[in-house]
């Protein structure tokens, strides 16, 4: 599976705000590839505003669609006008591993559900249209090995076939190489066979 995630260093935090009715709203997301990384941005945004009405909060810490490291809060919000349009935000934008945090100060004036559901979501969406990102591609591992005298033109062919080389093994004989495939692309490698004009076996790994 391949997809986009934020483009963000850990405890990194990307920024966007936006007015609606003289209530302000912040918005404070990161890279998400676990529950921590998005507690850890949620506790940096309470530090930073201790102050304001609500910390309203959506994450997805998995790959688009993931269901079951998800979560959102109203967080004292009228239920379902926060935390939920947060959340189908994040999931409208097919972006993953993403946490967010919507800082409201409140402005005086009243925006009722509807209002409220629309400004979060808004405030996200903010956030999305100026957020940096980066594409992975889900790999399963797979293990050949190849002579010395080989090496180099497996590992140019490898290069050439955006095919990351995750472990390099030597021995007497010669060396093992584990390589990421991509978990959405059938296994071939027929073009390698032809650079080294001999017979690869390959098998998947553990690692």
């Amino acid at each position: 599976m391949r997809y986009r995630v934020p483009d963000l260093a850990p405890d990194a935090w990307h920024t966007a705000e936006i007015d609606v009715e003289k209530s302000q709203f912040l918005v404070w997301m990161c890279h998400a590839p676990d529950t921590a990384a998005f507690d850890a941005l949620l506790q940096a945004a309470k530090a930073a505003h201790p102050n304001a009405s609500h910390h309203c909060t959506a994450f997805v810490a998995g790959p688009p669609g993931e269901q079951t490291h998800i979560g959102f809060s109203d967080d004292g919000e009228p239920g379902g006008t926060a935390g939920r349009p947060m959340f189908q935000a994040l999931q409208g934008s097919q972006i993953g591993q993403i946490g967010c945090v919507v800082i409201r100060y409140f402005g005086g004036t009243k925006l009722g559900t509807g209002g409220l559901a629309r400004a979060y979501a808004q405030a996200v969406n903010a956030g999305i249209e100026t957020l940096a990102t980066l594409d992975i591609v889900e790999r399963d591992s797979y293990c050949f090995r190849v002579s010395f005298a080989q090496e180099a033109q497996a590992r140019a062919w490898c290069d050439e076939q955006s095919l990351p080389i995750e472990e390099a093994n030597y021995d007497g004989e010669g060396v093992s190489l584990t390589i990421g495939w991509p978990k959405d692309a059938a296994l071939e490698i027929s073009g390698l066979e032809n650079r080294l004009k001999t017979t690869i076996e390959i098998q998947q790994s553990s690692s």
